[in-house]
Order: C-alpha cells, then structure tokens, then sequence
C-alpha cells in the first residue's frame, strides 16, 4: 500500500529518531553502570533526552495536523507496537510499573529508595485520573461518528447517487466533506490530550526520581520501546517468510 506524503516523511523521521534513541540508550547504559558517575554527567544525559522527546512531539504535532489519521493507523510501526498503543502512544501509567521495577530492583542490591514516594503516589492518582478523562473524550469522538446529522449525511449521500442527481451529490459531498473535517479536528484535539498527559507523566516522574535513578529510568524506558520496535520487526520477518514459503508450496 503506497503511504502518503505525511506518512514517508514521519516514516523517515521516525527511523532516524528511533536510531539516535538506540544511541542516547548506549551512553544512559554506561552511566548507569556507573554507580558513582557525576550528578553533573546524569543531568547532561537528562537534558539530552528530555530535548529528544520533545523533538519527536514537536515534528509529530505539526505532521498530525495535516494528517491525524495517519498516528491512529501508523505505516511506520509493527503489528506489535501498534498492539500496544493507547490514543497514538505509550499508556503514561506504564511509567509507573517501569517505576516500581526499578525500585525493586535497587532495592534488592542496596539501593536507594524512590525519594519522593508520597508525590510519587500523588501523582500516579492524578494521571490516572487524566487517563480515564481521554478516554472519555475519546469515546465521545467515537460516538459522534453515529450521530444523527452523519447518519442523515450518510442517508442524503445514499438517495443523491442512486437518482444521479450530481448536483445533489455535490452538494452533499461539500456538507460530508465539512462533517469529516469536525470529526479529524476533534481526534487532533484527543491525540494532543493524552501526549499531553504522557509528557505531564515523564516530567512528574523524573522530577521525583534522583539523577542516577533518572538515567536508570530513562534507560528502561528507551529500551524497552527499541527492543519492542526489533521484536516487532523480527515477527513481521518470520511471518513474511512463512508467508513466502506457503506460496511456493501451493
């Protein structure tokens, strides 16, 4: 299926944004290995990968606004990373399980002990709350779909072409045309509303966590999105292959 122009300059942007994550992954590894590394060297870190994400939002905003479609169905990734979506990206209370492991973790080498615990729970309360009010936005988008001016639309549409009146079918195309534009425009607004609540969650979270713990958390987070991305891709090879092999046995 041929993509469309949004659809290959975020495809681009997206493979080379994933390749300098796989980068920033291999210095946060080697800091976070070592235990006693500068506050100084963990905040540079920081700083880098905070201005990396905001980058990704940044080209994704302006990218969505021409085609907000295109991040509901992205061409750019895998079956399996598209499994795990929540309107056009990661669940920020995922953030908070990828918390509790690491302080289990520490935890059971020694380790400190999550700082901020009470504004930890604070704040998970918080975003679950601004979760459900997506999803509830969410909803109401999906439900506009079936509401009784598309459904007359649909109806006019239907009557229109079957008595080849063209110029009612004009007419009615430039009312559906506008309808649909609403619908996109009322998406775009969902989409930036849980980004909104994933970038809320990454800060909440890395403003609770020490310097060291923030590059181990930002350690985990960029690797599990690379390896679910390899995983993925492994998958749609296997299955390509089969796929292949199947023919040439038929």
């Amino acid at each position: 299926m041929m993509k469309t122009q949004v659809e290959q300059n975020f495809s681009d942007f997206y493979e080379k944004w994933m390749g300098q994550l796989e980068d920033h992954l291999g210095v946060l590894l080697l800091v976070s290995r070592e235990k006693y590394s500068q506050e100084s060297a963990c905040e540079a870190l920081y700083n880098k990968l905070t201005a990396h994400h905001k980058e990704y939002y940044t080209c994704k905003w302006a990218a969505a606004h021409e085609d907000v479609l295109a991040f509901f169905s992205p061409v750019w990734l895998s079956p399996l990373e598209n499994a795990y979506l929540w309107v056009t990206g990661w669940k920020p209370s995922m953030a908070f399980r990828l918390v509790e492991s690491l302080m289990r973790k520490a935890a059971a080498g020694g380790g400190a002990s999550l700082a901020g615990m009470s504004e930890e729970q604070a704040l998970r309360v918080k975003i679950k709350s601004e979760e459900e009010r997506v999803e509830r936005e969410m909803e109401r988008q999906q439900v506009a779909m079936a509401d009784r001016k598309m459904v007359e639309l649909a109806r006019l549409e239907s009557v229109a072409r079957k008595k080849g009146d063209s110029a009612a079918v004009s007419q009615v195309n430039g009312l559906v045309e506008a309808a649909v534009k609403g619908l996109l425009g009322g998406l775009e607004k969902v989409m930036k509303m849980a980004d909104c609540v994933r970038l809320k969650t990454l800060k909440g979270v890395l403003d609770v966590l020490t310097p060291l713990q923030r590059v181990d958390f930002l350690a985990a987070t960029s690797m599990l999105q690379i390896q679910l991305r390899k995983w993925g891709k492994k998958r749609d090879k296997c299955c390509s292959n089969d796929n292949i092999h199947d023919l040439e046995l038929k």
